[in-house]
């Protein structure tokens, strides 16, 4: 297999729930690490106008198509994700999660994660409030996000 290329996955969310919603209280969302589950990326309060979140990664060339990795990137070749962790925050700093969103990467087209590859940025926006003023969660493809490939710089 060739050597992986550096490539930047960001994250750009807007329309946040709230703090309260449901049950919850104090809600926030991360990224989470693969294999860590309580360690996560810069987490957000449910009330803030909008969340960026931006991952280093690498592609390789695989048999189903371009494969991202890193830190942050989840499940196995063709099938990976990133997750958004959704969560409560007792007043010692400490998360709880109650839900969780996978951004799908397998959900991307294939021409614009080959021309991610080339421009070494990938983006995702999305709106993180499901149609019942929820934390957006489960799967996430198309047309619940949009990916597009731009310059790095």
């Amino acid at each position: 297999m060739m050597a992986g290329m550096g490539i930047r996955i960001r994250i750009d969310a807007v329309e946040l729930p709230g703090l309260v919603t449901g049950e919850w209280s104090d809600i926030h969302v991360a990224v989470q690490r693969r294999d860590r589950p309580a360690e996560l990326l810069d987490p957000r309060p449910g009330d803030a106008v909008s969340a960026t979140w931006t991952l280093e990664c690498t592609t390789v060339a695989a048999p189903h198509g371009t494969d991202v990795r890193g830190p942050y990137v989840q499940g196995r070749p063709g099938g990976r994700f990133v997750h958004l962790s959704w969560g409560t925050v007792d007043d010692a700093g400490t998360f709880t999660m109650f839900r969780r969103a996978k951004l799908m990467l397998d959900a991307v087209p294939a021409e614009t994660l080959d021309a991610a590859a080339r421009t070494g940025l990938l983006v995702g926006r999305l709106g993180l409030t499901d149609a019942c003023g929820m934390p957006l969660c489960a799967r996430v493809v198309p047309p619940g996000i949009t990916w597009t490939a731009e310059d790095a710089d």
